[in-house]
């Protein structure tokens, strides 16, 4: 699908209802532009907060908090550089 759009003098570009449609943008939404050579491609962003549930913890790590994960990461990756 190719759909055309102008770009205001500020820099601003109204997407398309033919687009928004297609990848299931709606008013809120995030999306990001990846640029390639001479291209930029446009696409929705995941709303991370959707995956929450999704991936499995196991019991004996639920609960621990965030700054016991990232002292253990920190320290399982200073072992792995020796």
């Amino acid at each position: 699908m190719d759909v055309a759009a102008k770009v205001t003098s500020k820099g601003q570009v109204t997407i398309p209802r033919a687009v928004r449609e297609a990848l299931g943008i709606t008013a809120g939404d995030q999306v990001v532009f990846r640029v390639e050579s001479h291209r930029a491609i446009l696409a929705r962003s995941p709303n991370l907060l959707d995956l929450a549930g999704t991936v499995p913890v196991p019991a004996a790590k639920r609960g621990v908090s965030w700054d016991e994960v990232r002292r253990v990461t920190q320290a399982t990756r200073s072992e792995a550089r020796r």
